[in-house]
């Protein structure tokens, strides 16, 4: 009886360690990996909230950029982590796109991971270099027709790849995908005119479109954005409905992560996103916010991947690498 009681405490002490981890929770830097080079939306995204969310928790929230694969490098390394809390994914809507479009599913965009909260959306801008000519969709499609040219993605198998692909067929333009590892790398190279055109998102491109060093034609989505009145969607422009597919930003946690530190960090989050500040701040780099909680948010991923899947197989879109 002595040796049964020994036993029966050892292991109530062994199941209270973790409620005493998950109670002192965060007790040391939080990561939240990006699964995009810095200079890209994502990371200027991430940057915005973590600061905040960082005086929130009392811990300080370190950026770990990890690019490559369409973001599925950095994801599969968040979906592995350790689930303490320590360790967070901030993402976008490559975290469906990619595994659908490479054919190779590292991990499971929705069953291998607990929504924090989703941040926001925003609109693609389909944008020109200064090595084209062009002033709308129009002008651009008539110049470009019959020539050698490319269209850069910031992610093989993003929404921008899908709708480079759509507008390159639509408009029987035969451009070539050129892939990058970000959108800071690609804006680089349209600023120096190495691709034709790209879909940006205003984020992180929208400094060089107000100062004219790329050039704006259309618009995805199905909202007009203030600070680009003359802009029409590429919709009313005369191209498909496929340019309205609406995806995500928002920061996720390994599935296993123990509830009472997903609900401080859920806690956390809205504050932070829905604090005037912030939601000004998104405004002005022309993300619309959309805070959805975990459950909305995890049916929203849901969504993404399944009308993702069909559009991807419609367009037989799929990616070597």
């Amino acid at each position: 009886m002595r040796r049964r009681t020994i036993i029966g405490a050892a292991a109530g002490l062994a199941l209270a360690r973790p409620a005493i981890a998950q109670g002192s929770w965060p007790d040391r830097p939080i990561r939240w990996i990006v699964p995009f080079p810095p200079g890209g939306s994502t990371d200027l995204w991430a940057r915005l909230v973590s600061e905040p969310m960082a005086a929130e928790l009392g811990q300080p929230i370190v950026i770990d950029n990890r690019g490559g694969a369409g973001g599925l490098i950095g994801t599969e390394a968040a979906a592995k982590a350790t689930p303490d809390g320590h360790t967070m994914l901030f993402t976008i809507t490559t975290h469906v796109q990619s595994p659908v479009v490479l054919r190779r599913f590292p991990y499971d965009p929705v069953a291998d991971f607990a929504p924090i909260g989703k941040l926001g959306v925003t609109p693609l801008v389909l944008c020109a270099s200064p090595a084209t000519q062009g002033g709308t969709v129009q002008d651009f499609v008539a110049w470009a027709r019959g020539r050698d040219l490319s269209y850069g993605s910031y992610a093989p198998g993003s929404s921008g790849h899908a709708y480079g692909q759509m507008f390159s067929d639509e408009a029987r333009l035969g451009m070539t995908h050129v892939a990058y590892r970000g959108e800071g790398p690609m804006l680089q190279d349209m600023v120096a005119g190495t691709v034709a055109c790209a879909f940006h998102s205003m984020a992180a491109s929208g400094g060089a479109i107000r100062a004219g060093r790329i050039r704006p034609l259309g618009l995805s989505g199905t909202r007009q954005l203030p600070s680009l009145p003359s802009v029409p969607l590429l919709r009313a422009s005369g191209f498909s409905t496929r340019f309205e597919f609406s995806g995500f930003i928002g920061l996720l946690a390994p599935v296993r992560t123990p509830q009472p530190i997903l609900d401080r960090a859920v806690a956390a989050f809205r504050k932070v996103v829905e604090a005037e500040a912030v939601q000004r701040r998104l405004v002005e780099i022309d993300t619309i916010p959309a805070y959805l909680g975990p459950d909305a948010f995890r049916e929203d991923i849901a969504r993404c991947l399944r009308e993702w899947t069909a559009l991807a197989t419609e367009l037989n879109l799929s990616v070597q690498g």
